[in-house]
């Protein structure tokens, strides 16, 4: 019998892929100009001269690195496969806005990540199979070659676009929940495929910690002391942060987040915990939950230990809530989560709504003039909406420039202390929206939806509505799909809707006794153990993954908590909905188009010089010695489960003396071409040494695609008061980062220089293993 492992390499599928390639080529080609192109036109008014001038695909074909399939724990009318994808494009796509005479494009494109293809419902005739959804459980790894970005940014109204708010908006649609449905039968209910039911609500009660490492130190490291801890859990694309707890190595969070679960074949909850601090928050340890397990066993209470931090661990109570359609059970579910007696509508859910927003039929039309002009019941019942126009134009208007136009509608839903917005669909009255939404519930007796549709251009209501939630509970199957009347709205404007609500039920009340299996143990490396104290090294084995903390990144959403007991104050949820979850990197600027910050030295040209007339001062006409300014000892190593690149700076050896005394050096780093000041990452200083000893760990969030085109810059520096005349340059190293083995990571010491770019490893560290 022959085993196959349980992911499998499919290059016959590459071999087909190749040979199709052209022809996707042709069909991506033709979406760019018949879908694409029209909806940047009409998505502002500063586009609508938009065109794609070129749009070339490259002949470098997408690869499917591994397929897996799943045989267990899926309905047997779907097939579940998990393809390993990774496409590394020579992608030339041009575009053109003439109105501002602005010409941008995309150079490349890559991208990694493992796309999930579920075929459903499996059929007794040809075609076999009724629809493909296309979706990746969480975000790719996703980066563009931008030329041209800054002419885009002058444009006016565009100066928010950003690499990062694109990709935002990419994510948006391929990301889990979202995902792509292609029907290959005509009778398949597409708004069941394309937004299906969660499979399950995860009850996370993150609760305490025992024996973390004390991070926080005083008197320049000679004594250990606690750390402020708080912890990150992401499932998917959903993230939660928990309160820091401040100067504890066993700290108590008594917190309690609801996470959707729409796959839990292939699906984890991973959780890290950081020491916060005023610069940088430093890793104290990770842990993996396997939600198939977690789903088998479907509540677990117990302690876990840490894993990549040689101690530590965590508590975590663990549920698994199933979604029941029985309205009989809603009475018990209420008193588990003490619903029932309290009049607030913010604690534990007892039921998830999950509403499809379809269509919107005959929405009025905005009116925009000064308020003395008309009746406003008259204008709503003739099918028009009213906007108040600015000061400015309200003298123009007022003098018979009095207009209607065709709304942009978006529909605003609120549920208790929870607001989402669908996307926008730009000048009509008739949207077709086929989005979906969803909330958790804490008394569907008592609570109710409310939904406003408003013109984007306008920000005017052009309707509302409010269902009582208590209606749905007499449905059949607690669903109901309805065309309801808008009111103040157009006298025939209806909205489609379909609601489902679901009760969560917790099956298993008592959680066994003996371990579980449920925790996910990463790949076995050792810990990293020290070299004696005046030799820093590391060989050019593969390094321990010394894990940094993350930024929060793109879609986190810092979460405000209450104290207490975790059973009466309110869960806390991730929003991963695009409108009102953005990315934090659009707030900032991105490296490349950061400012340079006043204390680089490439923004003191005549430090260089300085250096340079010092060390001919030194030399005085002897021979250069073969290490004139000394030596930089480094670790680098990327990360590329969590983004990182690491970087170890052990030592310094044989510095040039800036004074009489020596040098008091510091060490300072940049990975260009980011040179602001949150980008700056530096050493302390030194007191009166040519050959001192850091040993500082420094990380830089950037993933391994992005990485190839970055150059760590490491420059050596004279430390001093700020009006000190002794304050210089030491030397510099640009180390290269497009090496194959820098997920490996080596340790070398390097030759510094005047510019840096003469700088080499000069030879490896076959010393003991040094993080």
């Amino acid at each position: 019998m022959v085993h196959f492992p349980d992911v499998e390499r499919v290059e016959w599928l590459n071999k087909t892929v190749k040979q199709m390639w052209p022809y996707i080529c042709q069909f991506v080609e033709k979406l760019f100009r018949e879908t694409i192109e029209p909806a940047v036109k009409e998505s502002n008014a500063h586009l609508s001269t938009f065109c794609f001038s070129k749009i070339d695909m490259g002949d470098k074909p997408l690869r499917v690195n591994g397929v897996k399939v799943y045989t267990e724990n899926v309905d047997k009318r779907q097939i579940i496969m998990d393809l390993q994808i990774s496409f590394v494009g020579n992608t030339e796509i041009d575009v053109d806005i003439k109105r501002y005479y602005c010409k941008a494009g995309i150079k490349s494109i890559q991208i990694h990540g493992v796309l999930r293809v579920v075929m459903e419902p499996l059929l007794g005739d040809l075609p076999l199979i009724g629809a493909l959804s296309i979706f990746f459980l969480k975000k790719p790894l996703l980066d563009i070659h931008w030329t041209g970005l800054t002419n885009i940014l002058d444009i006016p109204g565009l100066n928010g676009f950003s690499d990062n708010l694109i990709q935002d908006i990419i994510y948006s649609y391929l990301v889990l929940p979202n995902r792509i449905t292609i029907p290959l039968v005509g009778d398949v209910e597409l708004a069941k495929l394309r937004f299906p039911m969660p499979k399950g609500v995860l009850r996370i009660h993150f609760l305490e910690a025992q024996d973390l490492e004390g991070k926080d130190t005083f008197l320049g490291g000679l004594i250990k002391g606690k750390s402020d801890p708080y912890g990150v859990l992401q499932i998917g694309n959903q993230l939660f942060q928990s309160k820091a707890v401040k100067e504890s190595l066993h700290p108590k969070w008594n917190e309690v987040y609801e996470a959707l679960v729409y796959e839990h074949s292939g699906q984890h909850l991973e959780i890290e915990l950081f020491d916060e601090d005023p610069d940088k928050d430093d890793f104290l340890g990770s842990l993996m939950i396997d939600l198939t397990e977690l789903h088998k066993e479907q509540k677990v209470d117990e302690w876990f230990d840490l894993e990549e931090t040689p101690t530590g661990k965590l508590h975590l109570k663990l549920e698994w809530l199933s979604l029941l359609s029985t309205p009989e059970k809603l009475d018990k579910v209420l008193r588990s989560v003490r619903a029932d007696r309290s009049l607030a509508n913010d604690g534990l859910s007892s039921a998830l709504l999950v509403v499809y927003l379809d269509s919107a039929k005959n929405l009025p039309s905005v009116f925009t003039g000064s308020l003395g002009c008309g009746n406003l019941s008259e204008r709503r019942a003739s099918g028009l909406v009213f906007c108040e126009s600015n000061p400015s134009e309200h003298r123009t208007i007022f003098s018979a420039k009095k207009s209607s136009s065709e709304p942009s509608p978006y529909v605003q839903f609120t549920v208790g202390h929870k607001t989402l917005e669908s996307k926008i669909r730009y000048k009509t009255k008739e949207p077709l929206w086929e989005d979906c939404f969803s909330f958790f519930v804490h008394n569907p007796r008592r609570q109710e939806l409310e939904l406003e549709v408003k013109d984007d251009k306008h920000k005017c209501t052009l309707g509302n509505l409010t269902v009582h939630l208590s209606g749905l509970l007499a449905e059949e199957d607690m669903t109901l799909t309805q065309s309801f009347t808008l009111k103040n709205s157009g006298p025939s404007s209806i909205i489609k809707l379909k609601m489902a609500l679901r009760i969560l039920s917790l099956e298993k009340q008592v959680s066994s006794d003996l371990p579980s299996s449920v925790q996910v143990r990463k790949s076995s490396v050792p810990l990293p153990t020290k070299a004696p104290s005046q030799r820093r090294s590391a060989s050019h084995s593969q390094l321990p993954p010394p894990t940094p903390p993350p930024p929060i990144n793109s879609s986190t959403l810092t979460l405000q908590h209450r104290d207490g007991e975790p059973y009466s104050a309110s869960p806390l949820r991730s929003i991963s909905n695009l409108s009102t979850c953005m990315s934090s990197s659009q707030k900032h600027l991105s490296h490349k188009e950061s400012t340079p910050s006043l204390a680089s030295d490439i923004s003191l040209p005549f430090a260089t010089l300085e250096l340079q007339q010092r060390l001919r001062q030194l030399q005085n006409g002897s021979a250069p010695s073969q290490f004139p300014l000394g030596e930089v000892q480094l670790t680098v190593r990327h990360s590329s489960q969590r983004n990182k690149l690491i970087v170890v700076v052990h030592a310094c050896r044989n510095l040039i003396a800036f004074t009489k005394d020596g040098s008091d050096p510091f060490i300072r780093l940049y990975l260009l071409p980011d040179k602001s000041r949150t980008g700056r990452r530096k050493t302390g200083t030194m007191k009166r040494t040519l050959n001192p000893v850091y040993d500082q760990t420094f990380e830089f969030s950037v993933s391994m695609v992005e990485l190839h085109r970055r150059t760590l810059d490491v420059a050596v520096k004279n430390g001093g008061s700020i009006l000190s005349k002794h304050k210089g340059f030491l030397g510099k190293v640009l180390v290269d980062l497009s090496g194959d083995d820098i997920s490996k990571g080596w340790t070398q010491w390097y030759d510094l220089s005047d510019d840096g770019v003469s700088s080499q490893g000069i030879r490896n560290i076959q010393d003991s293993l040094y993080t």
